[in-house]
């Protein structure tokens, strides 16, 4: 059994999290793949895919905040266990769509079942759990899972588009395959995910006690600054920054995400299954780059930069790569385009728990990732319906390139989300809670 305490967190906490994310990631982009052959299969033109592939955050904007709401005042474990369930089912009913509208209708659900997932994590669990200077690197931990996903997901969406499983197009099987860990990931939650410290029995009470006492002092230092309530945490004009920052972040990352599978073909020629494989290479440069990042940023308690300066990198990139022809060239830009919109991320979203708490953290949260999330529908889109009307990848994905440099711009206007409880502060609790 694991002695040190930050490492049973890792293993019980974050690891069945960790799992979730790369099924919640996979089942999402899942559709980018699917299109190499889905869209002629259904005759489906490039609008009609970014219209499918982006509605999905529609359901995100209406579920994600009364999603968090209920599993912070009930069980984020019960609540985490019923939304994997569901989604899983909604994912299979999708190897069996006839038509445009019911790709819509089941993107939209899927969309409705993933929406307070992360924010979850991000608002409820994670401070349950991690101090303010330990988040950046947990969350940088727990969300690097986006491309592992893409490690695992390439080469095996690749590989099923080419064969046929129990008759099923390639596509179908992609779908029908990915439904079940989700459900069956969702039943294990019910029996591994302890909703507080006191739950767990594979803390000693000492532990037990330091976590709560650590949680506790965190509430009681953001609410001496200014407690929140959910409705005044929504208007907070900081919140509707980080509102706005994400929305344009966003764009970019999903144009990309949706898109890029087949940009890169269109350049290089490669086979389906060598697709798969090769795009694996930047997913895994930038995981690493993922914990590397989150670590270097809970050292430092350094935020603004460790966010800003990846997105001016990865706007960079992307501006240019419609424009190479050389296939491996543009993979180099893939790569740094992978950097540039991930890495940042798990510092993002330690940032609005700096100074939220509770239900209005839960709320807030979930309120910049819904918001944000709707440029999940305009990023894809956009990016199809500029490739439609010009028959070119160049000025869509000049866009995105824009919007997150401008991202990067605002990041640098907020504070640098300081950490509220000391590492002084934590080892005297620990020492009270081994004396009483």
């Amino acid at each position: 059994m694991l002695k040190n305490l930050q490492a049973r967190k890792y293993f019980y906490i974050i690891f069945p999290l960790f799992i979730g994310s790369i099924m919640a990631y996979l089942d999402r982009v899942n559709v980018a793949f699917a299109a190499l052959t889905m869209n002629k299969d259904m005759g489906f033109s490039a609008e009609q895919f970014g219209m499918g592939a982006g509605i999905l955050f529609f359901g995100y904007m209406l579920f994600g905040v009364p999603g968090a709401l209920i599993a912070e005042r009930k069980s984020p474990r019960v609540w985490l266990a019923i939304i994997l369930v569901v989604w899983g089912a909604v994912l299979a009913f999708m190897a069996f769509m006839q038509n445009a509208m019911q790709f819509y209708i089941l993107r939209f659900l899927l969309g409705a079942c993933e929406a307070s997932f992360f924010p979850v994590v991000y608002a409820i669990i994670m401070p349950r759990w991690f101090n303010t200077k330990e988040r950046p690197a947990a969350m940088s931990l727990f969300l690097s899972s986006m491309l592992l996903s893409g490690v695992i997901g390439a080469p095996l969406a690749g590989w099923l588009l080419d064969v046929s499983v129990l008759g099923l197009k390639g596509w179908q099987s992609l779908f029908l395959l990915e439904a079940f860990p989700a459900i069956a990931l969702g039943i294990g939650y019910l029996y591994c995910l302890p909703d507080w410290p006191k739950d767990a029995n594979w803390l000693s009470p000492e532990e037990k006690q330091l976590l709560t006492t650590e949680y506790e002092q965190e509430i009681t230092a953001k609410n001496a600054v200014r407690k929140f309530t959910v409705w005044e945490s929504c208007k907070d004009k900081k919140v509707l920054k980080l509102c706005g920052i994400f929305f344009l972040w966003m764009t970019g990352f999903w144009g990309f995400n949706f898109w890029m599978p087949t940009v890169l073909k269109s350049v290089s020629g490669w086979s389906n299954s060598q697709m798969g494989w090769l795009i694996a290479i930047p997913m895994t440069i930038a995981f690493i780059g993922f914990i590397l990042w989150g670590m270097s940023s809970s050292k430092s308690g350094e935020k603004r930069w460790h966010m800003a300066l990846p997105l001016f990198m990865g706007a960079i990139a992307m501006a240019a790569g419609p424009f190479v022809t050389d296939p491996w060239f543009s993979l180099a830009l893939v790569t740094v385009s992978a950097l540039g919109l991930y890495i940042g991320l798990g510092v993002w979203w330690s940032y609005p728990t700096t100074f939220l708490s509770g239900s209005a953290a839960a709320a807030a949260t979930s309120l910049i990732n819904s918001i944000g999330c709707t440029s999940g529908w305009a990023g894809p889109y956009f990016t199809g319906y500029i490739k439609d009307m010009t028959g070119s990848f160049q000025g869509a994905y000049i866009g995105m390139a824009v919007s997150i440099a401008i991202a990067g711009l605002f990041l640098l206007t907020l504070d640098n989300g300081l950490v509220t409880v000391s590492t002084e502060k934590r080892y005297n609790a620990m020492s009270d809670a081994k004396k009483a």
